[in-house]
């Protein structure tokens, strides 16, 4: 499971929790969903250093909150899928990319 990209996971868990509310009609089950796969990425995470985390966290939340009236504006699957994809690059960016070695001018 570790070669898997934090990124990847933090975007299907907008996915499935989508997918877990809509399927089930139980709303309060996708939030258990997105609430375990937060966690299990801020774990996972850790070691790239407690702001970074604390950015994918509130990216996420965006992200989910923005989802809400772009999908009234182009559909709840379409929106949930561009919330997912701006979560994963932003994972990427923050937690998951290589560190850069420092540059001597």
């Amino acid at each position: 499971m570790s070669s898997i990209p934090t990124a990847v996971i933090a975007a299907l868990t907008l996915v499935v929790g989508f997918a877990v509310a809509d399927l089930t009609g139980v709303r309060a089950l996708g939030g258990v969903v997105l609430v375990a796969g937060v966690a299990w990425c801020v774990v996972r995470a850790r070691s790239a250093g407690w702001w970074r985390v604390a950015a994918v966290v509130l990216v996420g939340a965006v992200c989910f909150a923005f989802s809400h009236p772009l999908g009234g504006v182009i559909g709840a699957w379409p929106a949930v899928v561009i919330a997912a994809l701006v979560l994963g690059v932003a994972t990427f960016a923050l937690v998951d990319r290589p560190a850069q070695p420092a540059r001597v001018a």
